[in-house]
């Protein structure tokens, strides 16, 4: 989902916005703060990077459950 924080300054407020996207304004304001002047290929990719960073620890979770695995069978050998 793609926010676009212009939208408030084009006549839409900020209550509708929430009540769209099922926030609260006290989770809008610190949003739009931190992420109101980036431009949608910055979203975009940060929406990439944050994909691939989830895929990564699930990879590493997997990884490690499976070193632990082999441990316990080769420790009852």
């Amino acid at each position: 989902d793609h926010w676009d924080f212009e939208k408030v300054e084009t006549g839409r407020t900020v209550t509708d916005l929430c009540r769209e996207h099922g926030i609260t304004q006290a989770t809008f304001y610190p949003w739009r703060s931190k992420y109101g002047g980036t431009d949608v290929s910055d979203a975009q990719e940060l929406n990439r990077l944050l994909d691939e960073n989830r895929r990564l620890k699930q990879l590493v979770a997997d990884l490690s459950l499976g070193v632990q695995v082999l441990k316990h069978v080769l420790g009852k050998k």
